[in-house]
């Protein structure tokens, strides 16, 4: 096995520079840098990374919270996490906690043990009185959903504008009879995007009725399930605004099953732009979220907190755009 001593010998310099050269700083010049990259790749040399890490106080790990990977609107932003932490020379380690407290306390040990140097928090469910906590001793960066109290910084977008601008579209189009399916009011997302499709309905001075709002959760079945009973209303409804991608997919299911067709009987605009929704048929119109940037920027910002604890780090809200495809315009 190579050491770092003969690295340094044949690369004709000193075992601390080797070890700079491998920590990444910045005093090395590239043409050091490059002659003891070489030697590296050539000699083939590893070295103990767990050793180093417990050396240097880090672990070159971002741990990354998802509710599930089952929806398919996680894996843009694990893709941009992983991208940045990689150019930084990170690890990542992708931790589904299914909306379990405890299984999330676990997860966020690793924070707590040092075996992880920060966390990227997408769940909805996650406590954020942990996270909270948490926040006030490691790095901790909330993306998609967050904490209104302000305190852990964030990625997210304008949920209640978006959600407004895809209801308004439906509304300008004259329907009039509008449903939302909705994920658990439990989560701040949903809130905002029912806030959204009620703004809509109060400008058009239509009338809320409780019967057109449908409260579920994220999944393909669950969109068909809710699609399913607001078709058997006796007067349904002629347009639904879904706030994810999946549920409106699933409602498109149960409209071709009912013998119905998307857009002429009911309209459907959907929430998030994952890949099926242009794939669809009829294809999704659908509120755009862009999912990679935010996860590149969640990681800059991570990273950035690892860097400098003690610089402020502010929360960014991006930028959206609501997609018209054949499932509102036909």
């Amino acid at each position: 096995m190579v050491t770092i001593q003969e690295v340094a010998r044949e690369a004709g310099v000193s075992v601390a520079t080797v070890s700079r050269v491998l920590n990444h700083h910045a005093s090395v010049s590239a043409k050091t840098r490059a002659k003891v990259e070489d030697v590296i790749e050539r000699l083939q040399y590893n070295p103990n990374m767990l050793g180093r890490n417990l050396r240097c106080a880090e672990s070159r790990m971002l741990l990354v919270l998802v509710p599930s990977i089952s929806n398919p609107f996680y894996s843009k932003i694990v893709q941009g996490i992983e991208d940045i932490a990689r150019r930084n020379h990170y690890n990542t380690l992708l931790c589904t906690t299914d909306s379990d407290p405890d299984r999330e306390n676990v997860y966020l040990d690793l924070v707590r043990n040092r075996m992880a140097d920060g966390v990227i928090s997408m769940d909805p469910a996650v406590d954020l009185a942990s996270i909270r906590q948490l926040g006030d001793e490691y790095p901790v960066i909330q993306c998609c959903e967050y904490s209104e109290t302000g305190q852990t910084p964030y990625v997210s977008i304008d949920n209640q504008t978006a959600a407004y601008k895809a209801v308004k579209h439906l509304l300008t189009m004259g329907h009039k009879r509008v449903a939302i399916i909705n994920s658990d009011e439990r989560f701040l997302y949903a809130r905002l995007r029912q806030e959204g499709y009620l703004r809509a309905l109060r400008e058009f001075d239509i009338p809320v009725e409780s019967r057109y709002i449908v409260h579920t959760d994220l999944h393909f079945e669950s969109g068909h399930r809710a699609m399913k009973s607001l078709l058997s209303l006796e007067e349904r409804p002629t347009a639904v605004f879904a706030v994810s991608d999946t549920l409106a997919i699933g409602a498109l299911r149960s409209i071709k099953e009912a013998e119905l067709k998307a857009p002429h009987d009911i309209a459907v605009v959907g929430f998030d732009n994952i890949p099926f929704a242009s794939m669809m048929n009829p294809s999704l119109t659908t509120v755009s979220q862009p999912m990679y940037e935010m996860g590149c920027e969640a990681a800059r910002m991570l990273i950035k907190r690892i860097a400098s604890p003690q610089e402020r780090v502010d929360s960014i809200v991006m930028d959206y755009e609501l997609i018209i495809r054949e499932s509102t315009m036909g």
